[in-house]
């Protein structure tokens, strides 16, 4: 009796290992890289993500993110999912316009005149359908976006109201075909610097300033050596979330159909937590607004007369992608702009 009852003990005892091994088989685990720091709005946006696909998939799907930068590069990021190193990442259009020209849309220099409309345009899936089919033939499956802000200009000279007032700077810019264009139509010498050396080249004067997104320009310290600060709005910072082809395959229809709704949920998250960094920076705990008036930091609002001479000013740079993207997608993307626009100004109350 007791020899029998130690054998069932331990035909139990295999199959539960059996069993547990057999469910920790089926567990995919992935990596998601990024370079947001994790107190960003995007960073949280794409834990959330991860914590969507991860419950709605019963634990089938286990991603780990990797904030930061950890992973490399957006470049090397890029690479890693073409070459399947990498199951997932969220990679700048600054970026990906180096494999897929046609991204460079989102990009296109003071093409939104509004956030609510730029939102709008980017959620409609006429849009992310059309921009997204171009990316399976570079190796990345684009599903969803998350992003920084718009972007706007610190500099150490001069007030800048028009675009006259760039000519002769030399500001740093992203290393993206469209961002060179954009200053050096306006008159400034573009300059490519690696993004942590910013505040050590306005400090030794090798650069006279540089365009990031407010936020983005008081944490990195910029604001420290630049005084100056034009809420330009010329580009907002879009990123495509990117997964390997090999991946894509792998996963069920129902698990594409569960990434794609993470996708909302990350670009929701996304965009309420970067509203609540304006209003509250990391550390600190005072509004962008409050911190500008604190620190001596002049911000130069233009007036939408101001800002239409900006958009005059990018005619050539718009000639040049709609060549570079071709005629019948970058007019479908400005018809979508339009359409938008005129939905969010017929929802706005007159003043």
């Amino acid at each position: 009796m007791k020899t029998r009852l130690v054998f069932v003990t331990c035909l139990c005892l295999a199959a539960a290992i059996w069993v547990s091994a057999a469910v920790a088989a089926e567990v995919m685990e992935l990596k998601f890289g990024h370079i947001a720091p994790p107190f960003h709005g995007q960073s949280i946006g794409i834990d959330a993500f991860a914590k969507y696909v991860a419950e709605k998939t019963n634990g089938a799907i286990v991603i780990k993110t990797f904030p930061f930068g950890q992973l490399g590069s957006e470049t090397s990021l890029a690479e890693q999912v073409q070459a399947g190193t990498l199951h997932i990442a969220s990679v700048t259009t600054a970026v990906l316009q180096n494999y897929a020209p046609q991204v460079a849309l989102t990009d296109l220099p003071f093409v939104f005149p509004d956030k609510e409309t730029a939102y709008a345009v980017l959620d409609d899936p006429a849009v992310q359908e059309k921009i997204f089919a171009v990316l399976p033939t570079k190796g990345f499956i684009g599903i969803g976006w998350t992003e920084n802000e718009f972007r706007d200009i610190t500099n150490s000279k001069r007030e800048i109201r028009k675009p006259e007032d760039l000519k002769g700077l030399k500001i740093r810019v992203m290393k993206s075909p469209i961002y060179m264009d954009t200053f050096e139509a306006l008159g400034a010498t573009a300059v490519d610097i690696p993004f942590p050396q910013i505040y050590s080249a306005l400090q030794n004067k090798t650069i006279d300033g540089q365009e990031n997104p407010l936020l983005t320009s008081i944490l990195i310290k910029a604001t420290e050596v630049t005084k100056f600060v034009t809420d330009t709005d010329h580009i907002l910072t879009e990123c495509i979330i990117i997964v390997s082809p090999d991946l894509w395959k792998k996963l069920t229809p129902e698990q594409q159909r569960i990434f794609r709704e993470a996708c909302k949920v990350a670009i929701k998250v996304n965009r309420e937590e970067n509203v609540k960094l304006e209003k509250s920076l990391p550390k600190i705990g005072i509004s962008v607004e409050e911190f500008c008036k604190k620190n001596e930091v002049k911000v130069i609002k233009l007036t939408p007369e101001e800002r239409k001479a900006f958009e005059t000013a990018m005619k050539a740079v718009w000639a040049k992608y709609r060549q570079k993207i071709g005629a019948e997608l970058f007019d479908f993307f400005l018809a979508k702009v339009d359409e938008h626009a005129k939905k969010v100004k017929a929802k706005t109350p007159a003043k």
